[in-house]
């Protein structure tokens, strides 16, 4: 069995290869971060800058179909945009 030498000029090569994809990592993870699926009434409220009142009025017409889970209204991003894109 033989035994490589290992010179600081191959452990800063290392280094600065190992930083390349640390750097490479972190910025694809950043560009992949994605809107969530789904959004709970006051983030849509926020979103369409929308009154309780005129969101409730947007599901019983049948403008938006939420999904109700533990008490709490969730609506799909997808539709929202949708519902924007139509509009225009």
């Amino acid at each position: 069995m033989s035994a490589e030498v290992i010179t600081k000029e191959d452990l800063q090569i290392f280094r600065i290869q190992l930083l390349d994809d640390l750097k490479r990592m972190l910025a694809s993870t950043e560009q992949r971060e994605e809107k969530p699926e789904w959004l709970k009434s006051g983030e849509v409220r926020k979103l369409l800058k929308a009154s309780p009142g005129t969101l409730q009025n947007l599901r019983i017409s049948g403008h938006l179909h939420p999904v109700k889970l533990s008490g709490s209204w969730y609506y799909s991003l997808a539709e929202i945009n949708a519902l924007f894109n139509k509009k225009q």
